[in-house]
């Protein structure tokens, strides 16, 4: 059963989240909250596998909701996902920095929901690939973050390989075809890499990626 917490600070917007994911069998929404400050709270009270986090609200926002819950040591296994109306901003960034799994645009289809807080239950980035073509193109303008690509030479090769292959989008099954590997050696490669960039899940791993220079934005490949 996946545990789900809604925070957003329209009661009809949360009204209509619940009722799609309390009509799935292995979803249970465990409770709700009206802004960041309660929704923190409630995610310590409750443990739920993903936190439905709305970025904009009065008081404590999503954004800094987000990192209270992602410095949190009792709430590492909680994944957060922010939603917004407002599509890719600097407010999505800023909560993929803080620790943000992925986000979602509230206009949604009803099943691409239901499919993204499974994903995330299951600790994997949420992240489009027209999301994914949106973050390349952030980065394509800006230099290489030197802490970052200095934090790289920390991997071994296969490591930053698998990390190139999660900032594509793939999966571990996926990235284990494709490194001709096993899927439990790619998920150890993923989570080694993980460990050494301080990355809290996949999700940061591709940020990590754009700004490190890693990935090469125009090519869309590893940087040479």
């Amino acid at each position: 059963m996946i545990r789900v917490l809604l925070v957003d600070d329209q009661p009809l917007i949360r009204s209509g989240f619940r009722a799609l994911l309390d009509a799935e069998d292995d979803i249970e929404v465990v409770a709700e909250a009206g802004d960041g400050s309660e929704g923190v709270a409630l995610a310590r009270q409750h443990l739920p596998d993903v936190v439905l986090l709305d970025i904009r609200m009065p008081k404590v926002d999503g954004i800094e909701a987000t990192r209270r819950i992602a410095t949190d040591p009792d709430l590492g296994g909680v994944h957060v996902v922010v939603l917004t109306n407002y599509g890719l901003d600097e407010y999505v960034f800023d909560a993929l920095r803080a620790g943000a799994a992925g986000f979602l645009v509230k206009d949604i289809l009803p099943e691409d929901f239901l499919h993204a807080i499974r994903v995330a239950a299951r600790g994997d980035a949420l992240l489009a690939p027209s999301i994914t073509r949106k973050l390349i193109d952030r980065y394509v303008t800006q230099p290489p973050h030197v802490r970052t690509a200095a934090a790289l030479t920390h991997l071994t090769t296969r490591e930053r390989e698998a990390v190139t292959l999660v900032a594509h989008g793939l999966s571990n099954d996926e990235i284990a075809g494709r490194m001709v590997i096993s899927p439990v050696t790619a998920k150890t490669h993923v989570n080694r890499a993980m460990t050494k960039l301080h990355a809290r899940d996949r999700a940061q791993l591709v940020i990590i990626a754009y700004e490190s220079g890693l990935i090469a934005p125009r090519g869309g490949g590893p940087a040479e």
